[in-house]
């Protein structure tokens, strides 16, 4: 006569189906898009992800002083598509499992996460430069020394590092003419 009995005892008896949050610590999944983090320390300042920014939450400025650039995610835009963290090339942006973002309204223009990104400085000429990616010299040079020094010298001292090279390579050629 009353089927919604046998419902309701099956039910009390089995216990709470939801997350045990306000009491209890929540289950977050594995693959969760939260807030996006940036390691300032693997950024090239490329600009990628500012530009693939869903919700335009990601900028970059220079500082004043124009030795680096500040990285600023508005977390109260951020739409965690993941885009910024497929499109970076150097992995130096990704998204964490932070869901923690409540915040109140008058808030909504503090939430947002700036860090800052320092320019290297060449070791040949001491000029700020913008870093060279890995990717841009080679499978062949990856990890010798002479690959290293490339990477950490700007363009223009990069230049005359490899006409030198040139030279040398060339010199003992015509001497065996």
């Amino acid at each position: 006569m009353f089927p919604f009995l046998k419902v309701i005892i099956s039910n009390v008896l089995k216990g709470p189906s939801t997350e045990p949050f306000p009491l209890g610590k929540a289950h977050t999944p594995k693959r969760f898009r939260g807030s996006a983090v940036l390691d300032p320390s693997l950024c090239i300042t490329c600009g990628i992800c500012s530009h693939v920014c869903a919700g335009g939450a990601i900028s970059m400025t220079d500082t004043p002083i124009g030795d680096g650039v500040e990285f600023r995610i508005w977390h109260n835009t951020c739409t965690f598509c993941g885009l910024c963290e497929h499109y970076c090339p150097t992995k130096a942006i990704h998204m964490s499992q932070n869901w923690h973002l409540a915040h109140a309204q008058d808030e909504k223009y503090r939430c947002c996460e700036t860090k800052f990104v320092q320019y290297p400085k060449c070791l040949a000429c001491g000029k700020r430069m913008l870093p060279l990616r890995r990717d841009k010299l080679g499978t062949k040079a990856i990890g010798s020394n002479e690959a290293e020094y490339i990477m950490k010298i700007c363009p223009e001292c990069r230049r005359r590092h490899t006409a030198r090279n040139q030279l040398q390579i060339i010199k003992p050629d015509a001497e065996r003419r």
